[in-house]
């Protein structure tokens, strides 16, 4: 499950995002420690090997002492083996904890897609979220990572050399350290414009990816529509969008460290001539001003590296920023305490009202109607009049804005939503199947530990087993992605034994043979017959000739029940139900005998 803490927690922005992810690396802060001590002793090794051009030029190439030619090499040699183990050491366990952090906001990000409210998913883009999975936790670990590695390990260069540098010649150091303020100005006035540019990079990506999924999604419609051209034009549209913003950081980037290493050269040239001015005579060494200017220059790469990291941190922030905001999206509101082990199966409607968050249009208006243990009711209607929107406040899908839904007696919202749901086996006319084996469908989810003996009764039932038999490997081939290995008939099916597997004593079945072929159908209902005689049944029908048995039929419209009744009742009534019928009936009769 995710941590409450941060998945709840409101969306953090700016500097404050970035915090947070800090917060996030700091709980390996074994692996941390480890990270400092590693770049502390590679900044001191910087110092060390400025110090040693001193003694290399003073009393090696100058003096000529034997030992200091002796021991300097071997000095050079030592410094390198120390400052390679101290790499090491700080890039492992950076790398480490920034894939540390990854994982946690990667399975914080999934656990909220589990348990993201129905209404959140039908705002949301699909693509714009698995961008957040990819793109925006990528820049996160970037910063976490590479680029927090860079801020505090440049930065203890920076801090060694210039303290090095001080205990050299606090006159030569006080000329470097006047660009300092001019340097940090530059860097705060980009830092906003790399930070609204990130984030118009991440919207552009979700925007690439949207499109990118919807052609994957729909190709056959694409191809068959003639859709190629729009689509490319669209593509090519965001496409471009995302190559403008993406060189306009690189222009800024381009702008900014070529302009303070402009302002670090001046530096550099008004040391020089300080250096070698009258003023200076005799207070410092060749050997000292060469390891002056030697722990100088050793700053440029610090500074430079610092001056860029800065990019790469803003997109941290703006990635953090979208990390976290989608974490504290609402999640399914599951507060309810009563258990509840084997429902009987009574509901009870009470003037039942639905709008969608964001809509002020009622969907369902007053509805109520109760179903007794084993009885079967029947919902039709034209579409758009609140049929699936009805059935799917049952397993709580979405909440009910007015009246109650009582299950045995008691408000569905008492339940806790796990006990809710085990009560309800659903079939809908748009089957969802995973990238997974045929057994793995049929046995999805809680159903996992069932024996492949039951597995292939419900197939039996179900009318599959014929088609699974006939697979490459049976129960164990693979279906491709929704499915789409199979026939939409077959996919249908596999449904279809899904829920007989469950053995639920609700069921929920949404135009659940419209994908069926007549003789498929007519084999399936028989199923479906034998396995609504035993539990409580909600149907959404568009054949009336399938739902005639129902013991009672509610016809809808615009959001309300406009009549209920029995098959018998509702014909004689003779009114939309029965205008229905008729219709259906002339169009049965036109196609057995056309004209």
């Amino acid at each position: 499950m995710a941590d409450d803490s941060v998945a709840s927690a409101p969306a953090t922005r700016g500097i404050g995002a970035y915090r947070r992810l800090v917060a996030l690396a700091m709980e390996y802060k074994a692996w941390f420690g480890l990270a400092i001590l590693g770049m502390v002793v590679f900044a001191l090794t910087e110092a060390a090997f400025a110090w040693l051009m001193k003694p290399m030029l003073d009393d090696g190439f100058i003096k000529r002492d034997p030992a200091t030619i002796r021991w300097v090499p071997l000095a050079i040699v030592g410094i390198f083996v120390v400052r390679m183990v101290a790499s090491f050491l700080r890039t492992y366990c950076m790398a480490y904890i920034g894939r540390q952090v990854i994982n946690d906001l990667r399975r914080q990000m999934f656990d909220k897609l589990l348990n993201l409210s129905t209404s959140e998913y039908d705002k949301a883009s699909s693509g714009a979220i698995i961008t957040k999975f990819s793109y925006d936790i990528e820049q996160v670990a970037a910063s976490v990572s590479s680029a927090l590695t860079v801020f505090i390990q440049d930065t203890l260069r920076i801090l060694v050399l210039l303290a090095y540098m001080l205990w050299l010649s606090w006159e030569l150091s006080l000329i470097f350290l006047t660009i300092g303020p001019l340097v940090f100005w530059i860097v705060v006035k980009v830092s906003g414009r790399f930070r609204r540019i990130s984030k118009n990079i991440q919207k552009s990506m979700g925007e690439v990816s949207h499109v990118a999924q919807e052609v994957i999604e729909g190709n056959r419609v694409v191809r068959i529509f003639g859709g190629e051209d729009y689509e490319k034009r669209k593509f090519e549209r965001i496409n471009a969008r995302n190559l403008k913003l993406n060189l306009k950081m690189t222009t800024a980037q381009a702008i900014s460290m070529p302009l303070i290493q402009l302002i670090v050269a001046i530096a550099f040239a008004l040391i020089v001539a300080f250096a070698t001015s009258q003023a200076m005579e005799g207070k410092i060494t060749s050997g000292d001003f060469i390891s002056f200017i030697f722990a100088m220059t050793s700053l440029f790469a610090p500074m430079r590296s610092l001056s860029s990291v800065n990019a790469k941190i803003q997109k941290g922030i703006a990635a953090g920023e979208s990390v976290f905001e989608f974490l504290a999206r609402p999640s399914e509101q599951d507060s309810g305490s009563r258990r509840l082990d084997t429902a009987s199966g009574h509901i009870r409607f009470e003037d039942v009202a639905f709008h969608y968050p964001g809509h002020e249009r009622q969907v369902l208006k007053g509805v109520s109607f109760q179903v007794q243990p084993n009885q079967t009711v029947a919902i039709v209607g034209r579409s758009g009049s609140g049929k699936s929107t009805l059935v799917n406040l049952l397993p709580r899908l979405y909440e009910l804005t007015g009246g109650s839904i009582r299950l045995d007696d008691h408000d569905i919202r008492d339940y806790r939503l796990a006990d809710l749901r085990r009560q309800i086996a659903y079939v809908g006319q748009d089957v969802r199947l995973f990238n997974d084996t045929v057994r793995n469908n049929i046995a999805y989810g809680a159903l996992e530990s069932v024996d492949e003996a039951r597995i292939i009764e419900a197939a039996k039932q179900a009318n599959a087993w014929e088609f699974i038999r006939d697979l490459p490997q049976g129960l164990d081939t693979l279906v491709g992605e929704r499915g789409v290995l199979l026939s939409g008939g077959q996919r249908q099916r596999l449904a279809i034994a899904r829920a007989l597997l469950k053995n639920a004593p609700i069921l929920i079945l949404d135009e659940a043979t419209s994908a069926l072929d007549t003789e498929s159908e007519r084999h399936i209902q028989s199923a479906i017959d034998a396995l609504i005689s035993t539990r409580t049944t909600l149907v959404i029908a568009h054949r009336l000739s399938t739902i005639e048995h129902a013991d009672l039929i509610l016809v809808m419209d615009e959001g309300e029940v406009v009549e209920q009744g029995t098959h018998r009742e509702l014909i004689a009534l003779d009114g939309i139900y029965g205008r229905l019928h008729a219709m259906q009936f002339r169009e049965t009769d036109c196609v057995v005998h056309p004209a």
